[in-house]
């Protein structure tokens, strides 16, 4: 058997030298050869030799000789002399010279054999148990240094409670050296309003109580100066080690101590106080927040109905804000509102609370009131205390408010009904010329006040992502195959939940914050399709839906190609769905603008085929891939009925025109059969699944066809 060791034969005679390396070569050792002293010493600094067998009777360099050579440079060989040397005091002097054995010569080569392979196994020992010995101090060196450059205090303390080790840490932390902690009891660091939690932790236990402890304290510094720490104590019990009978208490039981890690969370605590704070006050007028007071506004209600009285709630608005804003920047923006609270909060009556509800808008609960009157006293002293300029820095800004009042309870008797019934009011102000005041009552128009705070609520939405997107799946029902998504926007308000766009596009279009939907929207769903195309889902397009405003904008093919390639997307990965009448409005636009739209690869569908203007010399003219039969042809398809012929009709052109052809709203399996035989094969609707978040539409795509899920006798 090969072995990997090096062995060195070191003798004078080349015949003795032979013998040996023919010996020890055909026992599969590994074999360099010296012949004498003084080559041997080459040999050694040449290689890093395991094992020598060395000769001591050579002239000019003896074995002796070379021994020393071994223990002068520390070379880590084991020597074993073969010398013809009989001599009991040369043998003595040999194995007290660090030689592992000595044979004589002539030898017996069993006996060499043996004794080098004794030699080589005690030598693997060796450097094996030295190896771990050199583990054990690199360890014991790492943890000295990890306990003491730890962030937190690490100790101990023993069974009577007293500290027996503590890190450097504490030093930085309560300004202690550490030998001064050493003896110290634990009741002479922590406060005594904390003594009963450090006694839970720091207390003697029986050995069996192995279950670690954590608690918050408060440890003192050691000048007293330093404001108090809090730490985060972590306590398990552990075994105290002793060198004598001290181990064991006069029962014989093991006496146990305390292990354990001080973590300083002081900063945590003031981030945690802050926080606290942040979350219910505004940080620009350290005003009550919107969340504050409705908590302050639903406790006040709860009260009033048990006594029995009446309360107001006030919803002001800064009129011109925006314009100063926009005019002078948002630092003076900034510094007007922090006066505006200020002067505001000087109208206050005790117990009153006046909250920042967003941007320049405030409410004031007035939790209980005689009546009309008190609440007219403190808004005309606001109003009329807003009369007088503010001077920021050397120039004065003149500002008015509009103030809407809500009473408790002929005006609502919950929280939302009273904020949203003096909005209201507020609203009425404003267009009446602002800077008054105005008490809500039922005979205003409420349609156009819910209108206009709409638009309000739009705005916001916009910027604090209130938009969601949900996703309806169009069906090839021959395949079982989802072809594409519908990307239809849905409004997660903040007080009235999911609002359907039915609710909010039409007003999005008269204000014009059509457009920025419109391109949230287009960029939102291009964001989704492209991480779907990382999780590997290829063979689906999504569809998003265009209104007038966005088509008519100069910069809208800019900005489909700039998302595209922003997402890594091709034109292709997009269907646009349009309305007839939003053709019909400018068809020389539209056609120019869908050809360029075609141009980028985008496929156009009409949508809500046949409501429109029904013409159809534009389906020539325009590059238009898919027609979309509206939810109400659909509906007529009836078991007993004979009120599907539009249906019937639009396959007819669709497949006349070689058009794709989607039909929407389908509800039940006969109309999925009906337009299947009819020749219409890509259809969306509650049958297939409702509009559905981001999240549930990939475990759709996922999951197995979709004809082996629902369709399992059309598919």
């Amino acid at each position: 058997m090969q072995r990997n060791e090096l062995v060195l034969v070191v003798d004078d005679q080349p015949r003795m030298l032979q013998s040996l390396q023919d010996l020890m070569v055909g026992s599969g050792y590994n074999v360099i050869t010296a012949l004498g002293g003084q080559q041997a010493t080459e040999r050694l600094l040449e290689h890093d030799v395991d094992l020598m067998l060395l000769d001591l009777k050579m002239p000019g360099f003896s074995g002796h000789q070379v021994m020393d050579f071994v223990e002068e440079r520390e070379l880590n060989t084991t020597v074993i002399v073969v010398s013809g040397e009989t001599c009991f005091d040369a043998m003595s002097q040999v194995l007290k010279s660090r030689a592992y054995d000595y044979i004589r010569k002539p030898y017996v080569p069993e006996d060499l054999l043996h004794t080098v392979e004794n030699a080589l196994n005690a030598r693997q020992l060796e450097c094996q148990n030295q190896v771990m010995n050199d583990r054990l101090a690199r360890s014991e060196k790492l943890h000295r240094y990890l306990v003491n450059s730890s962030p937190d205090i690490v100790y101990m303390i023993d069974n009577k409670g007293y500290f027996t080790f503590v890190n450097d840490r504490i030093a930085e932390l309560l300004g202690y050296v550490k030998e001064e902690l050493i003896g110290m009891h634990y009741r002479d660091l922590v406060f005594i309003a904390d003594a009963e939690q450090a006694s839970y932790v720091f207390s003697p236990r029986a050995a069996a109580d192995t279950s670690p402890r954590n608690v918050e304290l408060r440890f003192k510094s050691r000048d007293g100066d330093r404001p108090p720490r809090f730490f985060e104590i972590k306590t398990i019990p552990i075994e105290l080690q002793a060198d004598d009978e001290a181990e064991t208490d006069s029962d014989g039981a093991t006496e146990v101590g305390i292990y354990g890690v001080a973590r300083d969370i002081s900063d945590r605590k003031e981030a945690e106080r802050t926080i606290n704070f942040q979350a219910y006050h505004d940080l620009l007028t350290r005003l009550p927040n919107r969340a504050l007071f409705k908590d302050r506004l639903n406790l006040a209600v709860a009260q009033a109905k048990r006594a029995g009285h009446q309360m107001a709630v006030m919803f002001l608005d800064l009129d011109r804000f925006k314009l100063i804003n926009d005019t002078l920047g948002h630092i003076y923006g900034d510094e007007l509102l922090q006066l505006v609270s200020q002067s505001l909060q000087g109208c206050l009556r005790d117990g009153d609370t006046l909250a920042r509800f967003g941007g320049d808008e405030f409410t004031l609960l007035m939790p209980e009131v005689d009546g009309k009157d008190d609440a007219t006293v403190v808004a005309k002293k606001i109003i009329e205390r807003l009369r007088q300029p503010f001077t920021i820095e050397g120039q004065e800004i003149y500002v008015t408010i509009s103030v809407g009042i809500a009473m408790y309870p002929q005006d609502g008797s919950s929280m939302d009904s009273l904020v949203k019934n003096a909005d209201i009011a507020m609203y009425h102000i404003k267009g009446r010329g602002k800077n008054d005041y105005q008490f809500y009552c039922r005979e205003m128009n409420e349609a156009t006040m819910q209108r206009l705070s709409l638009e309000r609520d739009m705005r916001k939405a916009l910027e604090s992502e209130q938009f969601v997107l949900h996703f309806q799946p169009q069906i090839d029902v021959i395949s079982g195959r989802i072809v594409a998504f519908e990307a239809l926007v849905r409004w997660q308000h903040p007080s009235f939940g999911m609002i359907s766009p039915t609710d909010f596009i039409s007003v999005a279009e008269e204000t014009g914050l059509i457009l920025p939907l419109g391109e949230w929207v287009l960029r939102k769903a291009c964001s989704v399709l492209s991480n779907w195309r990382e999780q590997g889902i290829h063979d689906v397009r999504m569809a998003i839906n265009l209104s007038s405003m966005q088509i008519e904008h100069k910069n809208f093919i800019g900005l489909v190609h700039e998302v595209l390639r922003e997402n890594r997307l091709s034109g292709h990965d997009l269907e646009m769905e349009i309305t007839e009448n939003l053709i019909m409005q400018d068809m020389e636009n539209s056609i120019k603008k869908l050809m360029q739209l075609n141009e980028l690869g985008v496929q156009i569908a009409i949508d809500d085929f046949g409501t429109g203007y029904s013409s159809l010399s534009y389906l020539q003219k325009l590059p238009i891939h898919t027609l979309k039969i509206d939810r109400s042809f659909v509906n007529e398809i009836e078991k007993d009925g004979d009120d599907a012929c539009i249906v019937d009709a639009v396959i007819a052109m669709a497949s006349g025109l070689r058009l794709n052809l989607i039909a929407e709203g389908v509800e039940d399996e006969y109309q999925v059969e009906y337009l299947r035989d009819k020749g219409c094969c890509e259809m969306q609707g509650f049958y297939f699944g409702k509009p559905a978040p981001e999240k549930e539409s990939v475990a759709l795509l996922l999951n197995l066809p979709f004809a082996d899920q629902r369709l399992p006798s059309v598919g």
